[in-house]
């Protein structure tokens, strides 16, 4: 069985009904009204490209007899960039031209854009358009700095603060994303090609620090609304790749986010104060963390209260970053409703990583996360929750890392409540199975795991699991549980940990099934 998780007018996107991570427990072959569509599949979700409007198709699959009737949503009409003078060669500046498109595109209609290499400075897109990126059509990021412009970092509508440009958590001045998007709403990037910020061939990545301007992301959604982005791939930003801000009702299927793991900041996908995202069939190889999930820091949060919430995660691969899904560590506003399942996370820093400190704020809640049927293999460190990550300029200050029991709870206090994990195999853990840091003030309130193993890499290396002050190097160790006021065990295995399988320090409750 499969079901039908999003349609464009040119696309579709399907996911297996299993339950085994990302790959489906056998390949098979796709079929289009009987015609085989392409090779072989070997993950939950395949995408079908090049269809036509308002037209209704079956597909079946090797999988069984079970076959589904879909049709295509109708379009008011066809733009083709190269038809109004686009050269997409990758040395004409095309920019001219693909805004154009967009601009002319009636509502309801597709800019399209055919085989070639389009090279471009910032555009932006709009409501009720489909931007389609045909296999072979790549989007190439200007090179230099001074033609991505200045965005101020808040301007004034009608009495009203209006956030133009952030930076991790806060307002701040911004170079115009690659491609970008402002109170917009019901459109769709689709296709199988390339968005490609060529950001290895730039300065982007040369200065990272103490920029006045920050970075360009990728994709920067502000305030949009039903948004959809299926079947490309998002490279070599930048910064972040894609980056949702206080919007709605966000999908992104069977999309690749690919960086060097060398470049700095290049997050994979971070969707920040944003409600209602499913983030479904993505794989992700980046410099940073794959997925992070936030809602600002103190200003943010305590101004607009505006929390990440029902987030839905499934279906995914994530490689290579320092953490594979993480919460904060802007997350002023708070987290609530996210679930995560059928992943698997590949020779990330971190599995589930979780980072706040004091200074969040009162409204920093992070509450109702479960990660279920994840299989995590050679993640240094599987599960992290630390609430003295040391971020920020004061952040190696005693005031973040201080245990004095006498520190009160204020405004400034972050809370986590409940996290579930369950059904996850973890194997070659080098570092220790968990990494569990509450504040004295404010411990973590309940931590459940249940049927999870960890295994570890013979030859293990030392290392710290988590970024805070006066940690010690960990390896082949178990869970470390400290200021946690409830935690149960129910079938956890470590196979060949070194030491106590829990390392407990001022904990409340422990039960062991």
């Amino acid at each position: 069985m499969f079901k039908l998780i999003y349609v464009s007018s040119v696309s579709a996107c399907f996911e297996l009904e299993n339950k085994t991570p990302y790959y489906s427990p056998e390949s098979y072959k796709v079929f289009l009204n009987g015609k085989q569509v392409d090779g072989e599949h070997k993950e939950n979700v395949f995408s079908l490209f090049n269809l036509e409007p308002d037209t209704e198709y079956t597909v079946t699959t090797t999988l069984g007899d079970y076959q589904l009737k879909f049709s295509t949503i109708p379009e008011t009409g066809v733009v083709d960039v190269k038809d109004l003078g686009a050269k997409a060669d990758g040395v004409a500046d095309d920019t001219y031209y693909v805004q154009m498109a967009i601009d002319k595109c009636p509502k309801g209609g597709r800019v399209l854009l055919r085989e070639g290499t389009y090279f471009i400075r910032p555009v932006v897109l709009k409501s009720d358009i489909t931007f389609e990126l045909k296999k072979g059509a790549k989007l190439l990021g200007d090179t230099l700095e001074e033609h991505y412009p200045f965005i101020k970092a808040t301007t004034d509508e009608d009495g009203e603060e209006n956030i133009n440009g952030s930076w991790e958590g806060e307002p701040f001045d911004c170079h115009q994303s690659f491609l970008s998007a402002y109170k917009q709403n019901n459109f769709a990037v689709v296709g199988e090609g390339v968005i490609d910020g060529n950001a290895q061939n730039s300065t982007w990545w040369a200065q990272t620090k103490n920029r006045k301007v920050a970075r360009p992301r990728l994709v920067f959604l502000n305030r949009c609304k039903n948004v959809a982005f299926h079947g490309v791939t998002c490279q070599n930003s930048a910064a972040w790749n894609l980056h949702p801000f206080f919007s709605k009702d966000l999908g992104f299927y069977d999309l690749k986010m690919i960086n060097p793991k060398v470049s700095p900041n290049t997050d994979g996908l971070n969707p920040e104060s944003c409600d209602k995202v499913e983030i479904i069939g993505c794989k992700f190889s980046v410099g940073d963390d794959c997925c992070a999930i936030k809602s600002g820091k103190l200003y943010m949060g305590m101004k607009y209260k505006t929390p990440a919430s029902n987030h839905t995660l499934r279906n995914n691969l994530f490689r290579d970053g320092h953490g594979a899904i993480v919460l904060g560590s802007e997350m002023s506003g708070g987290v609530k409703n996210l679930t995560v399942g059928q992943c698997i996370f590949e020779n990330t820093d971190r599995g589930l990583r979780i980072k706040t400190r004091r200074g969040r704020g009162k409204y920093g809640i992070i509450d109702g996360v479960l990660f279920e049927n994840i299989k995590m293999r050679g993640v240094l460190t599987p599960l992290v929750i630390n609430m003295y990550y040391f971020c920020d300029p004061d952040g190696h200050t005693e005031a973040v890392w201080s245990r004095d029991p006498k520190i009160p709870v204020d405004d400034g206090t972050p809370y986590l409540g409940k996290f579930t994990f369950r059904d996850i195999e973890c194997t070659d853990v080098e570092y220790c199975a968990g990494y569990f840091d509450g504040l004295v003030e404010q411990p973590i309130k309940e931590i459940n795991i249940e049927n999870v193993s960890f295994s570890y890499k013979k030859d293990a290396q030392a290392g710290l699991p988590a970024m805070l002050e006066h940690v010690r190097e960990y390896c082949k160790e178990g869970l470390y549980v400290d200021n946690v006021q409830k935690l149960t065990l129910k079938n956890v295995t470590f196979d060949g940990v070194v030491g106590e399988e829990i390392i407990k320090k001022n904990c409340g409750k422990i039960i062991k099934e």
